[in-house]
């Protein structure tokens, strides 16, 4: 028997498209791939933390190239997530300044503590846990990236359990950048 669901396919919201329009200012017409970045990096945060299959069609729609452009740049980045996300990105830096000052330590409490394992998503959906290449902030590992903020020192139980707590207090999410113009986003 087939199937008579159909698959809705994602548009962006209004103020998205918007963003999209201002970003294209900034390439000439036949360089719009340029914004392939930019567009991904909108795309993500318009479609729940990640960019499915459907949204990176979508992207290469908008911008006018081939859907396996989109897959070969998303698929390369860490930072683009190609399958549904928590909440919360923890991205644990696991480079060797970090692992001296405690990392491999801070993964497996926050593993404990979550009850996600690195590369999945905590049961009450939350958090994930990713391990990333360096984040610049030696001096104050170990650290966890949160979208823009980083979360530093994380070296005792009172600065996990301090990060976790703000993270899970947080009542709306972050605004987007295209959103701090007054424009409302109607997707969460």
């Amino acid at each position: 028997m087939e199937s008579t669901t159909a698959t809705v396919k994602p548009q962006f919201s209004q103020a998205a498209q918007a963003e999209i329009a201002r970003l294209f200012t900034h390439y000439p017409a036949e360089r719009r791939k340029s914004a392939l970045l930019p567009l991904l990096h909108i795309a993500q945060a318009e479609f729940g933390g990640w960019v499915s299959p459907e949204v990176q069609d979508l992207v290469a729609e908008t911008i006018g190239i081939l859907p396996i452009e989109v897959y070969e740049v998303s698929s390369f980045y860490t930072m683009f997530n190609l399958k549904p996300v928590g909440k919360h990105v923890l991205e644990i830096c696991r480079t060797g300044p970090c692992m001296l000052r405690g990392s491999d330590e801070l993964t497996a409490n926050l593993e404990r503590i979550t009850g996600a394992k690195v590369g999945g998503t905590s049961p009450d959906g939350l958090f994930t846990l990713k391990e990333v290449e360096c984040l610049a902030a030696c001096g104050t590992a170990p650290i966890v990236q949160v979208r823009e903020k980083y979360y530093e020192q994380l070296d005792t139980q009172e600065a996990v359990d301090a990060m976790l707590n703000e993270l899970r207090n947080l009542v709306h999410r972050p605004l987007l950048p295209w959103e701090e113009t007054g424009l409302q986003h109607t997707q969460q």
